[in-house]
């Protein structure tokens, strides 16, 4: 199985490399904010959007019992980037919950396909985390 987190990416997706770190942020504040990217196939784009346009909702719910909120995902030139904030209080185990559901998995069936990881990612990471250089309240 692909990376367990931004196959989170159900839309969204892997942070497992920056999951320590953001968990320490989230013990310092109520919200982690999360970035990533992702390529996706160019015959994929119009799939991609598709399944998006009506997401399962199944999928969302899940996506919200796993302390994820503001949650987009953004096209520009191949690449999509997408952006949430994390409520809870323990990511990876909200991660392993979003992974081990049965619908999710089936969606991630169906958006997977559509995605290829950007060549930086490393080993095993299908979403990329991207680093954050500024935000503002």
């Amino acid at each position: 199985m692909k990376n367990l987190f931004w196959i989170i990416c159900v839309f969204l997706l892997p942070i497992q490399a920056c999951c320590d770190k953001n968990e320490e942020k989230t013990a310092q504040r109520s919200v982690a904010r999360y970035g990533s990217v992702i390529r996706v196939k160019p015959e994929k784009l119009d799939e991609y959007r598709a399944l998006h346009a009506n997401p399962w909702p199944g999928v969302n719910k899940m996506i919200r019992e796993c302390n994820i909120r503001n949650y987009s995902i953004y096209y520009r030139d191949g690449y999509l980037f997408s952006y949430f904030e994390y409520t809870g209080k323990d990511f990876k185990a909200d991660m392993q919950k979003m992974a081990a559901d049965s619908l999710t998995q089936e969606w991630w069936k169906l958006t997977d396909p559509c995605q290829q990881p950007v060549k930086s990612a490393g080993e095993g990471v299908w979403w990329a985390d991207m680093e954050e250089v500024y935000h503002l309240d």
